[in-house]
């Protein structure tokens, strides 16, 4: 229950990210909003200095803290263009697509084995997506090819750090995040520079209080109960998020999102739980293990 409960903050501190960015829209260019929200998160890593200066760091953990630094920075820039074109519920969803492109991830660069009923769970989501935008029957707008793009970004990064996980501690890998997303987006920010207003500085430090309280919550839950409890809390997401579009964005309620959305959910549980089932068999001991 503890697990759920964190695992719940967690999801209202996100879709209040979601919903401040949406109340930002296209005021600044996506690559500027984007720097601007990783550069004011920086003062929350000042706790995490020390171990971050304790940690012994070799090139090949350099290097792949660069490259997840750019490929979520990548996908961070995506997401802010597209919250600014299309519908939250729908980004939203969309954004559900990343841990199914993990799970493909892992099978093409990782080893990881795609057995027949993963490959079912991938195409049921693939076919959410295809619900949710409908090609051919209604155009492909910029904004949903920027989260088709955001999820395989994010999904990218979340490889990364599973590579990051046996090179440094859990707090460092979080903080080079943060450091490594800055500097990358930070040329991108500067080409394309308008001088922001105050108040637009003032959201995005909320936004980034928001997102770092989110992970923090994240991390807690993780530790208190396992994925396949926590993991269907998340889903709430979907619900606030297009509730939060129609009461204050007047978005309205489209059924192809809920329903494509729920095509997502669906698949992303049963991957879940799957990989909960085959955690839980490697490390339950035979008989003979335990009469050892």
């Amino acid at each position: 229950m503890a697990g759920m409960l964190w695992m719940l903050a967690s999801g209202l501190c996100f879709v209040a990210v979601n919903a401040i960015v949406k109340y930002l829209g296209d005021a600044l260019p996506a690559s500027e909003a984007a720097f601007l929200r990783y550069a004011l998160g920086l003062v929350f890593l000042v706790p995490m200095l020390r171990p971050i200066l304790r940690n012994r760091y070799t090139l090949r953990s350099l290097s792949l803290f660069a490259a997840r630094g750019v490929v979520h920075g990548m996908g961070v820039l995506l997401w802010f263009y597209a919250m600014a074109r299309i519908p939250i519920a729908e980004v939203t969803a969309i954004n559900y697509l990343a841990p199914v492109y993990v799970t493909i991830g892992a099978a093409l660069f990782l080893g990881e084995q795609l057995a027949a009923r993963r490959i079912v769970a991938v195409l049921v989501a693939l076919l959410g997506v295809a619900v949710i935008v409908r090609p051919g029957f209604a155009a492909v707008s910029s904004g949903e090819l920027a989260m088709l793009g955001v999820a395989v970004f994010f999904a990218a990064s979340y490889l990364i750090a599973k590579k990051l996980a046996d090179e440094a501690p859990a707090p460092v890998v979080v903080a080079m995040l943060s450091i490594t997303v800055t500097i990358a987006l930070a040329p991108m920010a500067a080409s394309n520079w308008v001088t922001p207003a105050w108040h637009e500085v003032i959201w995005l430090s909320i936004v980034a209080a928001f997102a770092t309280a989110g992970h923090l919550c994240m991390t807690h839950a993780f530790r208190l109960a396992p994925v396949t409890v926590t993991q269907p809390v998340t889903f709430l997401q979907l619900i606030w998020a297009t509730a939060i579009g129609a009461i204050w964005f007047n978005e309205p309620v489209d059924i192809w999102v809920v329903t494509g959305g729920g095509m997502i959910i669906a698949a992303v549980s049963f991957i879940t739980w799957r990989e909960a089932v085959i955690k839980r068999r490697l490390v339950t001991p035979v008989v003979n293990q335990m009469k050892g």
